[in-house]
């Protein structure tokens, strides 16, 4: 079994690689194809794997004991594409 740290750099990079599929089907949907099917597709795994991060971030900080402070910017930083694996850069630097 893996562990929880593990877990979490997964969900981070994965979330982040969802972004890159849904910004790519948004393009598609609205520019230059006119062809929802990206968006089809990518919406809902990109919907999955931000929860998957939710959650692993939310078992993280509490194993690692995160701040509130730290447990907030892990959680804000599912929000801004490609965010959450710069925080998985930033938390594995800090330790």
């Amino acid at each position: 079994m893996t562990s929880v740290r593990t877990q979490f750099r997964i969900a981070a990079l994965l979330e982040a690689l969802s972004w890159a599929g849904l910004l790519v089907g948004m393009y598609c949907k609205y520019g230059a194809m006119n062809n929802p099917i990206g968006v089809q597709v990518m919406g809902p795994v990109h919907g999955v794997l931000f929860v998957i991060y939710v959650i692993a971030a939310l078992r993280l900080a509490r194993e690692a004991r995160w701040s509130l402070a730290v447990t907030a910017l892990a959680l804000l930083a599912s929000v801004p594409p490609f965010t959450t694996w710069l925080f998985e850069r930033w938390v594995i630097k800090r330790g």
